[in-house]
């Protein structure tokens, strides 16, 4: 007889990354509570689709974690509950330091009270600022240019901390690109407002906007646009099952990056786009946007050397597909962006 497996509180699990987090741990055969106030979050990818236990609120809310906690036993939580756009992190700091960097502190107090001591953390690549040599590993200097990128820092501090000082210990995955969406259509990416290339690419084919802004073709690479690490979101979420079993069987504190090793230029993923939807889109050429670097690639050699970790969907072509089959259907059923 197999043994049950452990529940995981899933933070911002009605999220892109988070949802597609819940859809590989059910798989695997853990029990899952959802927590997400659903400012971005989808509450139908959780009980329609996920069929998954979801209860409404905020990782502030310390009663409620209480509550939680005590009447559910939880083993280990994934936190993905983030506001995650860089520009209005920077026109609304304390909008992001609160949600972000508090209400994670605020989860963790409340973790350690309910003697859960075993965390997953959603990090970002953009800690390390402009990079001194790609591709980039996890001892790249840190050097976050965003107040987002701040709060992602200022949280891997405190986890180091409470790692030393409550033995609470914890996985930080530090992602480039997530991108795609779940290859059976369940899931996607589904941001309002969206900033990120694919799904506005995606977006243009669909005739939902009138075309894609390319800002700045005269970076140092082979066709002068940015060069990004892209990585399907599938593969992500199998990552977060893995480091979560690492904390399970008893390890420690790590981090780790997550990307592809390689990387896609803003041309090249236009017109792999443009093969894969078979429409035309239109571009329009813009000036460089502050701050932007103009290679973003990262070694992922540790998380499959520690954690045994293999990504299935390293095709940019196979990335953009699965994006692709979830917009159409999503936006094309009606759903407004």
């Amino acid at each position: 007889m197999s043994q049950v497996k452990p529940t995981i509180l899933v933070t911002g699990g009605a999220g892109y990354i988070g949802s597609h987090a819940v859809l590989a741990l059910q798989k695997t055969g853990y029990g899952i509570v959802v927590l997400d106030n659903l400012v971005y979050g989808h509450r139908e990818l959780v009980e329609d689709v996920l069929k998954a236990e979801l209860v409404v609120g905020d990782t502030s809310d310390r009663p409620l974690l209480d509550k939680l906690f005590s009447t559910h036993n939880i083993a280990a939580v994934m936190h993905f509950a983030a506001y995650i756009a860089v520009g209005e992190s920077v026109a609304e700091p304390a909008k992001y330091y609160r949600n972000n960097v508090t209400g994670t502190l605020t989860l963790l107090e409340a973790m350690v009270a309910a003697n859960v001591k075993k965390l997953v953390f959603s990090s970002t690549c953009a800690i390390y600022g402009m990079p001194q040599q790609v591709p980039m590993t996890e001892e790249h200097p840190q050097n976050p240019l965003s107040p987002y990128a701040s709060s992602k820092w200022m949280v891997e501090r405190i986890l180091a901390d409470f790692a030393n000082a409550y033995d609470l210990h914890s996985v930080v995955f530090r992602y480039f690109n997530a991108s795609g969406a779940n290859p059976d259509g369940l899931l996607g990416e589904d941001h309002n407002p969206e900033t990120h290339l694919i799904p506005l690419i995606l977006w243009a084919a669909l005739g939902l906007r009138e075309s894609i802004s390319i800002l700045g073709t005269d970076y140092d690479t082979p066709d002068g646009t940015c060069i990004r690490d892209y990585i399907h979101v599938s593969d992500l979420a199998d990552a977060h099952v893995l480091g979560l079993e690492y904390l399970l069987e008893g390890g420690t504190s790590e981090i780790f990056n997550l990307g592809n090793g390689s990387g896609f230029s803003v041309r090249e993923v236009i017109e792999t786009a443009k093969v894969v939807t078979g429409c035309e889109i239109k571009v329009v050429e813009g000036d460089r946007r502050a701050g932007d670097a103009p290679i973003l690639v990262g070694s992922s050699d540790k998380a499959k050397t520690l954690l045994n970790w293999r990504p299935q969907y390293a095709d940019l072509r196979k990335i953009i597909a699965d994006a692709w089959q979830w917009h159409q259907q999503r936006h094309r059923s009606g759903d407004a962006v």
